[in-house]
């Protein structure tokens, strides 16, 4: 399935955004208003295009390259760039630069502060999102995959962990923050993990998604992105989510 928005000038009178349910990046607010700081980020480069319509789409994590690669939307928000997707979607230049955490039960009763350290509990699992980079990361640390449990989305995945099904959720450091406080301190708490080695691999990048079909509409959105990330205006933008240099700066200076 081809979209009609793509190809030619179609995408400068509407473009449909695929988002998912992960705070700060995306959510849905009570009024059914999609924000965050991926959707923020969109509306700005895309009002710089002049595109006169933008379109939120509600989806799961597991559609979101399907989705855009068979043309049932026109831009994914971002997500970890890995040859297997670039395999099948074409990405922006990065927009951000983000490490692993994992959301635990208040005061973090096995200690868990790494892949690492949860590999080494026998009994300790792992509450992942199919499909995302940190279900490779937590096999890459030697976590047995029947330790592993998968969930289609964050909100199974984090009621899972509050009923003891799991003792961690494995994302983003800075999603997971965002978690704590909407959540509570007293209930959970975000562990950052910290890096394993003094020589450890640059921190991953995300970038937003397109269809391979698109390429006049990535080449437009990019040159915007160039001009814009970095600014004063994006610094302040991205800061009420919570993104900051250490976020920004890998992206816009590496």
């Amino acid at each position: 399935m081809t979209s009609p928005l793509l190809g030619g000038m179609n995408w400068r009178k509407k473009v449909v955004l695929a988002y998912i349910e992960e705070p700060p990046f995306g959510w849905t607010t009570d009024s059914s208003l999609a924000v965050g700081s991926d959707i923020e980020l969109a509306n700005v480069i895309l009002g710089l295009l002049g595109v006169e319509t933008i379109e939120y789409r509600l989806t799961t994590f597991a559609a979101l390259l399907p989705g855009v690669e068979n043309g049932l939307w026109d831009i994914n928000v971002p997500l970890f760039v890995t040859p297997e997707r670039a395999a099948h979607v074409n990405f922006s230049l990065p927009v951000w630069a983000l490490g692993d955490g994992f959301l635990v039960s208040a005061g973090n009763p096995k200690r868990l502060l790494s892949y690492a350290a949860l590999a080494c509990h026998d009994n300790a699992r792992l509450g992942v999102i199919t499909g995302q980079v940190q279900h490779h990361a937590a096999r890459s640390a030697g976590i047995p995959e029947e330790r592993i449990v998968q969930f289609g989305d964050q909100a199974d995945a984090i009621n899972a962990l509050r009923r003891g099904k799991v003792d961690a959720y494995a994302s983003t450091a800075l999603g997971n923050r965002t978690l704590v406080e909407r959540i509570g301190r007293e209930f959970v708490a975000a562990i950052t993990h910290q890096p394993q080695h003094a020589e450890s691999p640059s921190t991953p990048k995300g970038a937003f998604s397109f269809s391979k079909n698109s390429q006049e509409f990535l080449d437009a959105f990019n040159h915007q992105l160039r001009l814009y990330l970095g600014s004063a205006d994006h610094r302040r933008k991205m800061q009420r989510f919570g993104l900051t240099e250490s976020e920004i700066d890998p992206v816009v200076c590496g």
